[in-house]
């Protein structure tokens, strides 16, 4: 026998009432949350950004990503030993911090479309460039190093 006599259907609109009183008294605005994410993601990518700068001037190379021949050193400390493309990182950060300010899905789904596009246009170009001019030790740092995180 049950100890339950009430019906599950007036259990249902007990707690559909009590919902609808609650969220009238404690009202969520994710409008601040949203703004504090997007900052976190914008300001983790600038830093990425700029330490992935900072970095190629102090080694003294070009920081032209349309000239990877260029290049006159192998940067491999600082940020560089977390990603071999910190500047790339946050990029995609910083549209990550867009998406969310944006409040859309689909606008976030834009990221993975950056980073194919980047990995298959910019970084695959560039790795082989950079085989060629440091051999070895670009093999070693790949193998050590993930290419974005």
């Amino acid at each position: 026998m049950l100890n339950n006599k009430i019906p599950p259907i007036i259990i249902v609109l007990f707690f559909a009432v009590l919902m609808a009183v609650i969220a009238h008294y404690s009202v969520i605005d994710f409008t601040t949350f949203i703004f504090y994410v997007a900052v976190i993601l914008l300001t983790i990518g600038c830093i990425f950004c700029i330490a992935g700068v900072v970095s190629f001037r102090l080694a003294k190379t070009t920081v032209n990503p349309s000239k990877p021949d260029q290049a006159s050193a192998l940067v491999t400390t600082g940020v560089y030993k977390v990603s071999r493309n910190p500047m790339y990182v946050g990029f995609a950060f910083i549209l990550a911090g867009w998406g969310v300010w944006l409040t859309s899905l689909w606008a976030l789904l834009c990221v993975l479309g950056f980073i194919c596009y980047l990995t298959w246009f910019q970084i695959i170009p560039e790795e082989r460039a950079l085989l060629k001019i440091f051999g070895q030790g670009y093999s070693d740092y790949k193998s050590r190093v993930k290419r974005w995180l």
